[in-house]
């Protein structure tokens, strides 16, 4: 940053990048949800991007108690994980492990904004902005939650059955690659044996 900028200056870019980021979800989660199998996460998803509409608008909220226009700047960080979350959709994975890897992707969007959140408000209490503070102080409460309820999901089971679908696929994999061996010992037992020589 040039000479001369203040905490003030680097609060207000910090919240435009959160406003950014916020707007890039609403249009990620929905793909999310679509991808999703259970429908348990399917809806996790779906009532988190609701949230995060109303974050959205509670960031709109913030810039006016600042007396500040609206607007955002390109949050490259959220880009990102979207960029990776994109790629994780067009692999060829099996349900379960789809869900473990939406749940993986969807916690690293989460662990961001806690993060971005966490600094906003530490800032906006220190600068004497409370009501800008409690305002980001309900969304990074949101941000908890979410990333709590896709940790609880993973944990009741999604996880287990994705590691279970792996397993399974070793266990045949293995049988496939013993199975040449069997019928080729096979065959050694059945050869006629030699005839000694005298």
């Amino acid at each position: 940053m040039p000479d001369g900028k203040t905490l003030h200056d680097a609060f207000l870019d910090e919240l435009r990048d959160a406003y950014d980021a916020e707007k890039q979800l609403t249009k990620a989660l929905p793909k999310m949800a679509k991808a999703a199998t259970s429908p348990e996460l399917r809806a996790a998803f779906e009532s988190h991007l609701e949230e995060t509409r109303g974050q959205v608008t509670r960031l709109e909220d913030v810039f006016a108690t600042l007396n500040e226009k609206v607007r955002g700047k390109h949050c490259d960080g959220i880009a990102g994980i979207i960029e990776e979350g994109k790629s994780v959709m067009e692999e060829d994975f099996d349900d379960a492990t789809m869900d473990a890897c939406l749940i993986a992707g969807g916690q690293r969007a989460e662990h961001y904004e806690m993060a971005a959140y966490g600094s906003l408000i530490a800032w906006a209490r220190v600068m004497g902005h409370a009501e800008a503070a409690d305002l980001l102080q309900e969304t990074l409460d949101e941000e908890k939650a979410a990333d709590k309820k896709l940790s609880s999901l993973a944990t009741a089971g999604i996880n287990q059955e994705a590691a279970d679908g792996a397993n399974s696929e070793e266990e045949s994999d293995a049988d496939e690659k013993q199975k040449p061996a069997s019928q080729t010992r096979s065959k050694v037992i059945n050869l006629p044996k030699a005839k000694r020589r005298r």
